[in-house]
C-alpha cells in the first residue's frame, strides 16, 4: 500500500498551484517561474553554506532568510503593507557587507572565471542562479506591480556573491581569464 504524506496534495496534479492569496495560477506563470529560481537561489546558497564558516555562514544564512522573505513578497500578488514584505534595509544590509569584503580584497585586474576553491565554485553558481531569478522577477515586474525592493535585493545578491565567492578563493586566488589562451599558433 502507498503511504501519501500531509505533504503531498495532489492539487498540483492538474497543472495549478495556489499563491500565497490562495488563488490559483498555471506552473507556467511567470511568478511561479521567478519563485521556482528563487528556491533554487536558495537552495545553492544552502551548497555554499557547506563551505562557508563565521562570517560567510552567518551572512549565508541570513540571506536564505530573506529569499524565504523574498518568495513570500512575490506569492502575494499586489503591493499590499499587511503583508510580508522586502525592505530596504534588507537590501542596505547587503550593500553594507559588499563594501566590507571588497576592502579585504586585492583589486580587479581581470575578469574572474568561477571556480578557485569548492566554496568559490558554489557561490559562483548560486550567484549566476540568482541572476536568473533576478531576471524571472523582472519579467513579473513587467506583467504586474510588485515591490521594486525585490528587483533591488536580487540584484545586489549577485554582487554579494560575487564578492564572496572572491573571498572565499582569496588563499587560492581568484581564477582569472585569460583573454585568447586557448587559442591555437
Amino acid at each position: 500500500m502507498i503511504r501519501i504524506d500531509r505533504v503531498t496534495t495532489r492539487g498540483g496534479d492538474g497543472g495549478q498551484t495556489s499563491l500565497g492569496d490562495g488563488s490559483r495560477v498555471s506552473k507556467d506563470d511567470l511568478r511561479i517561474e521567478a519563485l521556482g529560481a528563487i528556491d533554487e537561489a536558495n537552495a545553492a546558497i544552502g551548497v555554499a553554506r557547506v563551505y562557508a564558516a563565521g562570517e560567510e555562514d552567518a551572512a549565508l544564512g541570513r540571506i536564505q532568510n530573506d529569499l524565504f522573505d523574498l518568495g513570500a513578497d512575490l506569492s502575494v500578488p499586489g503591493i499590499t503593507a499587511d503583508r510580508l514584505r522586502v525592505s530596504a534595509i534588507q537590501v542596505a544590509r547587503l550593500e553594507a557587507e559588499i563594501v566590507t569584503m571588497n576592502e579585504e580584497l586585492r583589486p580587479l585586474t581581470s575578469f574572474v572565471l568561477p571556480g578557485g576553491a569548492p566554496g568559490a565554485a558554489a557561490a559562483h553558481m548560486a550567484r549566476t542562479i540568482s541572476r536568473r531569478a533576478e531576471r524571472c522577477v523582472v519579467a513579473v515586474s513587467r506583467a504586474e506591480p510588485i515591490n521594486p525592493e525585490l528587483v533591488r535585493y536580487l540584484n545586489r545578491l549577485s554582487d554579494h556573491l560575487f564578492v564572496m565567492a572572491r573571498r572565499m578563493s582569496s588563499e587560492a586566488g581568484d581564477v582569472l581569464w585569460a583573454p585568447g589562451a586557448t587559442r591555437e599558433g
